[in-house]
């Protein structure tokens, strides 16, 4: 079985959707345009743009997997706007694809991840993706893999732990138990991810302080490495060399081109085990992860990646093995928001960590839970602009709020995971 529960720790990210055949006339009227309004959304997510951009122009996205995972809605008294979009995305580090079979050999070498038998079912990535409703800016906040949490139910008698296990522990908590009842292994299987998902989403609105989850997008390593493989070589920046024999990480300080390997590598660090004035948590770890989403925005904006219908098909091919949406989730309603997210109209922020801790000799994140709630709160609806306030400098860091005309900032150094990442120029980070 391939649902055994495991701690562990890998990092992925991405997504796709299928849509309607249109017909070929318009396909080729509206080509351009929907290359360049979609690509934006790769900001947001990874494959979920391959998947909505071939979906359009060859009409084969039959067999991308939509779950029935229940989607959590706004907590009472928790604000929601008419037409904002919330979408959750989770990174699994699972080794397997979404039918619990094992990735070919080759991913295996080339992502040093092992075999189908490591690994478990942890949320190693969890970004709440917030878009408003009606202009402003996007926000994305990436939330601590091992933030101590209470969970929303109990997944395997369990009622606290690392939030990254919410998903896992339901996992084989409801697989075991549809076994014992004589439920065929795959509709167990199946049935056990759904039942993965809606703890995990359940989990994460109630740690955000009851914020709705209108979609969501769960994706594995198989996925994110096939996504760098089609756009390679993708630029990223370092403020310092280093190295780790763990992720196969070994890379030189400043700008610098990696391959799909290398992503890999780059997204999974968080030690070095070479250089001794490096030192690397998972925060480091988090804010990779955003740096390289923004670089790979850059990339597919400037380059002609999905006009090769080939490389397209790939990359759909990809969505149906290792992508799953909920049932709901038409990524075409989204065109015109992604429009507005040309050029970086979006910021990503990382939840602040009170402390690392130990709890039943596990390593934690010490978290004010009340706070972060706030914080998001503010986030997702900040308050109106003072008119009488004197303009933005084009120095100013820009805010959670401001507009898409709003300057980019003239630095893209981060050197820690407090600083928003405002996307449009490749960072260089830890």
């Amino acid at each position: 079985m391939q649902g055994a529960f495991v701690v562990s720790g890998q990092l992925i990210d991405g997504g796709a959707h299928p849509e309607d055949v249109s017909p070929s006339a318009r396909v080729r009227r509206n080509r351009r345009r929907l290359v360049l309004s979609l690509s934006a959304a790769t900001v947001i997510v990874l494959v979920i743009i391959a998947g909505v951009v071939v979906s359009r122009l060859v009409g084969a996205a039959d067999g991308i997997r939509h779950s029935d995972a229940d989607l959590p809605t706004a907590a009472p008294g928790v604000v929601q706007d008419e037409g904002e979009q919330n979408i959750l995305i989770m990174g699994l580090d699972s080794r397997v694809d979404e039918d619990g079979k094992p990735y070919p050999q080759e991913i295996y070498d080339a992502i040093h991840a092992e075999d189908a038998s490591v690994g478990g079912y942890n949320t190693n990535v969890l970004m709440y993706v917030h878009i408003p409703a009606g202009g402003g800016q996007a926000v994305a906040i990436s939330i601590p893999r091992d933030d101590d949490v209470d969970y929303a139910g109990e997944p395997g008698g369990v009622t606290r732990g690392k939030i990254k296990e919410a998903y896992g522990r339901a996992f084989a908590a409801t697989d075991d138990r549809l076994r014992a009842h004589g439920v065929s292994d795959e509709d167990a299987y199946q049935q056990a991810r759904d039942a993965a998902r809606t703890e995990e989403m359940r989990t994460v609105s109630q740690f955000l302080g009851g914020v709705p989850i209108d979609h969501f997008v769960e994706v594995t390593m198989a996925a994110f490495y096939r996504v760098a493989q089609a756009v390679q070589p993708i630029s990223v920046c370092l403020n310092h060399a280093t190295a780790d024999t763990f992720s196969g990480a070994d890379f030189a300080a400043g700008p610098q081109e990696i391959d799909a390997s290398q992503a890999m590598a780059f997204v999974r660090q968080r030690r070095d085990t070479r250089y001794r004035d490096v030192s690397l948590t998972d925060l480091d770890r988090t804010r990779r992860q955003q740096a390289f989403l923004v670089s790979l925005a850059i990339k597919l904006r400037d380059a002609q990646t999905f006009t090769d219908f080939d490389r397209m098909q790939e990359l759909l091919d990809t969505a149906k093995q290792y992508v799953a949406v909920d049932k709901g989730f038409d990524l075409l309603s989204l065109a015109s928001t992604a429009q507005r997210l040309a050029g970086g109209d979006v910021t990503f922020q990382t939840l602040p960590v009170e402390r690392f801790g130990t709890i039943d000799g596990e390593s934690v994140n010490i978290v004010d839970q009340k706070a972060i709630a706030a914080q998001v709160s503010t986030l997702l609806h900040p308050a109106p602009a003072d008119p009488s306030a004197p303009p933005t400098s084009p120095t100013d860091a820009p805010a959670s709020g401001a507009s898409s005309a709003a300057p980019a900032p003239t630095s893209s150094v981060y050197t820690d995971s407090e600083q928003p990442m405002r996307a449009g120029s490749v960072p260089c980070v830890n």
